[in-house]
């Protein structure tokens, strides 16, 4: 197995609760001209993305009002939900979370999106913001 050169850790994606995609996809698509990424519904949220440079901008909608999604727009409205992080090590930077004591919403990676591997951290541990880990 070839072993990867380490990036470093980097933006991967800013995921942003919406009330409904059609009502925003115009302005990711049609007024930034950016274009649209195929990504895989997850965690009771409708996903669609757009490149960003290196990043993508996911638009997220409930898909049912129980969700994360849906409990995050009835409480908040809409706006940036989290940011994710791409990390070289995924389970050293869970360590390091840990040892630094960082509240940990995922205690081990569970499979998120198109099959990644992903954690979140509790936004009382990072500053007011939900904080996603991914090492991919």
């Amino acid at each position: 197995m070839t072993q990867s050169t380490p990036r470093g850790t980097r933006v991967s994606h800013v995921g942003i609760a919406v009330e409904a995609l059609a009502r925003s996809l115009p302005f990711f698509r049609d007024v930034l001209e950016l274009s649209e990424v195929a990504l895989d519904d997850a965690d009771g949220a409708n996903i669609a993305g757009f490149s960003a440079g290196e990043a993508v901008v996911e638009l997220l909608e409930a898909d049912d009002p129980t969700s994360p999604i849906g409990r995050f727009v009835a409480n908040r409205g809409p706006g940036i939900h989290h940011i994710c992080f791409s990390v070289d090590d995924l389970d050293a930077t869970l360590e390091r979370c840990r040892r630094a004591g960082i509240e940990l919403i995922d205690e081990e990676p569970r499979i998120g999106a198109e099959g990644k591997r992903i954690a979140f951290l509790h936004p009382k541990s990072t500053g007011g913001v939900l904080v996603e880990l991914s090492d991919h």
